[in-house]
């Protein structure tokens, strides 16, 4: 069937760290005025960026901020504690500066762009988004598939133009977040075939359901995965039937950063899920990101075990906009400081540990 054709890209040779950079900047931290693995983890983070930048000095003070929205039709399900026309509205207020990832974008001096991929309600009428018209939404996938692999293609391919665009301005990393009610059933549905995980073990209550709330919502991811998941042949046509407009656009974002050598900073349960698709597409993204913090979100965490991911904080957020992913950027920026910045113990004539146990 020619409707199943996907983009070319898709194929293309993921990029590889370079090791050498890694050797050197394990040797670098072994000789900074510290007791070796003091830093912890920032340690980790300034030897992995070196890798990925192919430099002994890595840095990501230039980062740019894309937020993708889109509506899905199963919010029809009443899986969300808001109305649907709040995808809509949040992305107005992103679009005048009053949403929390704009507040953090300012505070961070990163570039942030606005995108629609698809919503019941018209933005048109907003400067500062971009639109792209997938469609008014994607389909309540209780019934029928999300997306059609038109839909899907052309998602994909909006991330693909994101990280295009900012590898041309020279940004050093970058962090996707997104908007869209009804998207963490979606999240949710898709970590379930992707792990093959029941629906209780990766449901939680999103934008704050009740109890009776998260139950329902169990209840419609479990019809949608009695309806597709005997239908699944690929991740991709997963993406396809239950994913959402935002998901794939990230799913594609991360998919070309980890070809292109663009190093990715994941936000929280949506987006893990993202990079959990793209990594079960494309085998070895993960080598490129990094993962900001553990969210509030039931499921996160074992999402988070499948991908061997270690997130940096824990503050019980669940806001998504790539607000956690935001917060958590100044422990990159700082550990390449500390990696770049501090004297090592010949520089500063300080004595280091005794290597010998004799007395």
């Amino acid at each position: 069937m020619t409707e199943k054709i996907t983009l070319s890209w898709l194929n293309e040779p993921l990029a590889i760290p370079n090791l050498e950079m890694y050797r050197l900047a394990q040797a670098r931290q072994a000789q900074l005025t510290k007791p070796p693995g003091s830093l912890g983890q920032l340690e980790e983070i300034a030897i992995k960026l070196a890798a990925l930048q192919n430099t002994s000095q890595p840095c990501v003070e230039r980062v740019h901020i894309a937020i993708f929205a889109g509506d899905h039709g199963v919010a029809m399900e009443g899986v969300s504690a808001f109305p649907q026309s709040v995808t809509s509205e949040m992305i107005r207020n992103f679009a005048r500066g009053g949403g929390a990832i704009n507040v953090l974008a300012r505070a961070l001096g990163a570039s942030l762009e606005i995108i629609n991929l698809g919503t019941v309600h018209d933005t048109q009428s907003l400067t500062g988004v971009q639109h792209y018209h997938l469609g008014p939404g994607t389909e309540n996938f209780t019934h029928v598939p999300a997306m059609t692999w038109d839909q899907l293609n052309r998602a994909l391919n909006v991330g693909f133009e994101v990280i295009e665009r900012a590898q041309q301005n020279n940004k050093q990393l970058f962090i996707g977040g997104e908007m869209g009610i009804g998207n963490t059933t979606s999240a949710s549905a898709l970590a379930c075939v992707l792990l093959n995980e029941r629906p209780t073990l990766l449901t939680g209550s999103g934008t704050g359901l009740d109890s009776d709330g998260i139950a329902r919502k169990i209840n419609v991811i479990s019809e949608a995965l009695s309806l597709h998941s005997p239908l699944v042949d690929s991740p991709l046509d997963a993406l396809r039937r239950i994913g959402g407009f935002e998901i794939a656009a990230l799913t594609g974002a991360y998919i070309r950063g980890a070809q292109s050598g663009f190093p990715i900073l994941i936000d929280g349960f949506i987006c893990t899920v993202a990079a959990l698709t793209a990594e079960h597409i494309s085998p070895g993204c993960k080598n490129w990101f990094f993962y900001s913090h553990q969210s509030a979100e039931s499921g996160h965490a074992r999402i988070l075990n499948a991908l061997d991911a270690k997130p940096l904080i824990a503050l019980n957020m669940r806001l998504g906009e790539g607000s956690g992913a935001a917060i958590a950027y100044n422990l990159l920026n700082l550990a390449c400081k500390l990696h770049n910045e501090m004297a090592t113990f010949s520089e500063a004539q300080v004595s280091q540990k005794n290597l010998s146990s004799k007395p």
